[in-house]
């Protein structure tokens, strides 16, 4: 009946259910990253340096050559977590022409008046050749070297037919590209990555260490209840972001070591919330007749006391999540976050922020929309979940 109130008074909050449709959008495109991003190799750190701020929406094309190297032989899951390893070279070129056994290209960008600055031979567009072995030709057909397999016999004219659908790609940067020639949109789709795992394993963290502290305060009392709360005004004396920097020192830069300290700076509030409930809770009938019945402390507090604060904690969990965010974007901005060449919105802000003042300012601006937007949808979710909760609703 309870639930079925609370959910019934936040669905009537139209801005806290837009809260929740964009943070559920953000959430599966996070998950499904390397699936959806134009450059799902890992990190989204295919660079091009002829490419390197390239205006949104421009399309380019693509000459594809097969890497002389085995395949990777990852799991799909892993690649699935982690990006999807190229097997090609991908060469950006302005025209090309097929002439007998090669491929003539035109490089992207070249300034040389020469038409054609490089060829390839069409088989080793096609096929990872074996290092030092020669492509042989016999009776109009290729005998090919394959890297850790036999040799393969092929046709010219059927390698020629090939090019232009296997061969010859095209791809549009909807965001452009940053400085190295990375697409945008790819390194904010996987960016949004780092933004929810910060979020989750950061509120677990506190939600762990608060929830401890503040039901072992409320219902012992006494010298537990004076320590935790001496260590709670200590914690929270301390501006957050200070205490986050200098966590962050103690345990070096990285991308688990950003989770640790930021979910260690955000525990006080859980934990004085629950303290403050579980005092209230205590000396209700339930609680007085558990422990008449001589049930333990430990299944009184985590059996009875602690599913009545649920409605509290879910709502400083949606503002936990947004300053987690905040918290890791201030970070890498400042360089002691997430390192490079790992994507996050905070690093390319950093990394973009002096284009503000020049004609492509929208490489800083989109990312901090990103942050913006997400930081945004969780405040508002906070908020409808606070007044869905509500009893006088």
């Amino acid at each position: 009946m309870i639930r079925s109130r609370v959910l019934k008074n936040f669905f009537k909050i139209k801005v806290a259910v837009t809260g929740l449709i964009i943070i559920s959008l953000i959430f599966i495109i996070a998950l499904l990253a390397y699936v959806i991003a134009p450059d799902n190799t890992p990190y989204a750190n295919g660079q091009q340096i002829t490419l390197g701020n390239i205006k949104p929406g421009k399309v380019i094309t693509f000459l594809n050559i097969k890497r002389n190297k085995k395949t990777d032989s990852e799991s799909w899951i892993y690649k699935f977590m982690h990006g999807f390893p190229s097997a090609y070279n991908r060469i950006p070129i302005n025209n090309y022409e097929v002439n007998g056994d090669s491929i003539f290209i035109e490089e992207y960008g070249s300034t040389s008046k020469t038409k054609f600055q490089n060829s390839f031979h069409l088989a080793d567009i096609f096929y990872a050749i074996q290092g030092g072995r020669t492509i042989k030709k016999k009776s109009g057909n290729y005998i090919i070297p394959i890297v850790n397999d036999k040799s393969k016999t092929v046709s010219i004219s059927k390698l020629k037919a090939q090019i232009p659908e296997e061969a010859i790609k095209q791809q549009t940067f909807w965001l452009g590209t940053d400085r190295f020639g990375r697409d945008m949109l790819s390194r904010i789709i996987v960016g949004s990555r780092i933004s929810i795992s910060v979020g989750f394993i950061a509120v677990g963290i506190s939600l762990f260490v608060g929830i401890i502290l503040g039901l072992l305060g409320g219902y012992y009392g006494g010298i537990i209840d004076k320590l935790i709360m001496w260590l709670i005004n200590v914690v929270w004396s301390i501006p957050t972001l200070l205490l986050v920097i200098a966590i962050s020192m103690v345990l070096g830069k990285g991308f688990w070591q950003i989770f640790l300290a930021v979910g260690l700076t955000m525990w006080v509030e859980v934990a004085r919330v629950v303290r403050g409930q579980v005092k209230s809770l205590k000396e209700k009938d339930f609680v007085l007749s558990a422990r008449v019945l001589g049930i333990s402390g430990s299944r009184i507090m985590f059996r009875h006391i602690l599913p009545n604060t649920t409605g509290p904690l879910i709502v400083i969990s949606a503002a936990n999540f947004a300053t987690a965010i905040l918290l890791e974007a201030g970070l890498s901005f400042l360089g002691i976050g997430v390192q490079p060449p790992m994507p996050s919105w905070g690093n390319m802000i950093r990394d973009h922020y002096g284009y503000i003042v020049v004609d492509q300012a929208y490489l800083a601006i989109v990312p901090g929309l990103a942050i913006m937007l997400m930081v945004w949808s969780f405040n508002v979710l906070g908020y409808g979940l606070r007044d869905a909760f509500d009893v006088k609703n």
